[in-house]
């Protein structure tokens, strides 16, 4: 099989030694052939068959093919049998829009499952079908072709979930979520002073990222029915949660700016930014008590616990590298997955579902609220303070060792003793920069994001299809888009 890009160059009857034929692109004949299958695995039989009837087609460049689809085993098998004395070319574009026919938020990601060769009749045979005669094709560049075509085939079906925009899929839903937020937090007071530092930053101006994955979420769990009135204050709390916790890390953390704008402990003194911050999470506390739902209450109190414990643990430093990569997965869980993952989860019980599919909501939210912590340290090396709309290399100001550093740190060992001073040594800040930036580090940290997103696609796989469910999917891709 060729991939877009590739031609053929050798002629028929040409004969070549062994290593040389390992790279050789072959030709067939009309009556023998080789055949390379690849078989995706995907859940949904049904959508296989119809595709098999109905996508069976003439396909790819100079070289037509006849793509025949073959369903086994709940599995799609792509033989692809040449047609006249020409090399068998397969546009992996063209095969990626086919498979794309088929809803793509029911597939899982493409996996070759066997590379074989076979003999293959004339198509003029009533033979034509590939013999039963399988065996593996050792050689490494066909292996390599195909897995290339097949992330080209992934790479398409993911990018068709684009056409799902989560925020114009739920415009009613968030059009107002930061006005009635605003709302709540200054009809509970009658301070003025006090509601306007705690309305800062609920201007409208954020990506209501959390609110907008909790109601996607309940609309996944059951796309027929509206949304009620305790699932839209999960998704609230869920903001105003995290809200608070960067009130109290610009004071803590002395920041001078945030999205783009003044932080708000540059307009008001400290203590009345840690008490708007309190107040914030006083108000959330109300919202609580109104659910009237004890489990809920639970779910949600947990993400307070661990948002503290993620801010002392920031505070502590580890001796050994398998302790230092510990302690930052659970430091970055408590900081910012805990908040993703317990909310999805609160709206899942919420609605009733079986303790399965409320663990399913929850492990998709630990996974995406980890990448997304992940690309943030990575954005911290590699993105602009104005682009970020804070300060950049925050962190290693801050004294913090972040997944980009402690993967550097196999390469470069020096930064061992920085991370244990904090980075506060003469040039410590500047030279853990320019390791990182010299290191792995910045890259092991695209591939682990990369790798949680793909677990949270996997786990999102498992609802119902909908425009809702496909928006989950799309959200991990927003999370890794931040990294372009």
């Amino acid at each position: 099989m060729l991939v877009d890009g590739d031609s053929p160059n050798r002629a028929p009857g040409n004969r070549e030694s062994s290593g040389s034929r390992q790279n050789a692109i072959w030709r067939m004949s009309p009556i023998r052939a080789i055949f390379w299958g690849v078989i995706f695995r995907v859940p949904n039989s049904q959508a296989l068959k119809l595709f098999a009837q109905t996508h069976s087609a003439r396909v790819g460049g100079q070289a037509g093919a006849l793509l025949e689809c073959r369903v086994e085993r709940r599995s799609l098998s792509l033989p692809m049998i040449p047609l006249h004395n020409q090399a068998l070319l397969l546009s992996s574009r063209i095969a990626g829009t086919l498979l794309c026919h088929i809803n793509p938020a029911g597939w899982r990601t493409p996996t070759i499952a066997t590379v074989t060769r076979s003999a293959i009749h004339s198509t003029a045979s009533k033979r034509f079908l590939p013999s039963q005669r399988v065996k593996p094709i050792a050689a490494q560049p066909v292996g390599s072709v195909l897995q290339k075509s097949c992330s080209v085939l992934q790479h398409l079906c993911t990018r068709q979930h684009e056409t799902v925009d989560p925020y114009v899929l739920l415009e009613g839903e968030l059009r107002h979520i930061y006005q009635d937020i605003r709302e709540e937090i200054e009809l509970a007071t009658n301070h003025p002073e006090l509601g306007r530092i705690a309305t800062y930053y609920f201007d409208g101006q954020g990506k209501a990222l959390r609110p907008m994955i909790t109601i996607l979420m309940a609309k996944a769990l059951h796309s027929d029915r509206p949304i009620t009135k305790g699932q839209r204050q999960i998704a609230m709390i869920s903001e105003m949660i995290h809200t608070a916790s960067l009130v109290h890390d610009d004071v803590i953390d002395q920041s001078f700016a945030r999205r783009g704008k003044p932080s708000v402990n540059v307009l008001w003194n400290q203590r009345q930014v840690a008490q708007a911050g309190d107040y914030i999470l006083a108000v959330v506390s109300m919202m609580l008590a109104r659910l009237q739902h004890n489990d809920v209450t639970l779910i949600l109190s947990e993400i307070l616990a661990d948002l503290v414990q993620g801010e002392l643990m920031q505070l502590d430093t580890k001796e050994t590298e398998n302790e230092r990569f510990a302690h930052y997965f659970a430091r970055s869980y408590r900081k910012t997955a805990s908040l993703i993952a317990n909310s999805l989860k609160a709206v899942a019980v919420l609605t009733g579902v079986g303790e399965r599919t409320a663990e399913i909501c929850f492990q998709y939210g630990r996974n995406l609220g980890l990448a997304f912590q992940l690309v943030d340290d990575l954005l911290d090396f590699v993105s602009s303070a104005e682009a970020m709309g804070k300060p950049a290399a925050v962190d290693l100001k801050l004294g913090l060792a972040t997944a980009p550093v402690l993967f550097a740190c196999e390469k470069f060992p020096e930064l061992n003793a920085m991370i244990v001073r904090r980075f506060r040594g003469e040039g410590d800040t500047e030279r853990a920069y320019e390791l990182v930036h010299r290191s792995e580090g910045l890259e092991q940290t695209r591939f682990l994001a990369r790798k949680h997103c793909a677990e949270a696609r996997r786990l999102a796989s498992q609802f119902d299809q909908s425009p809702y469910q496909q928006a989950l999917v799309v959200v991990c891709d927003f999370v890794l888009n931040r990294m372009k």
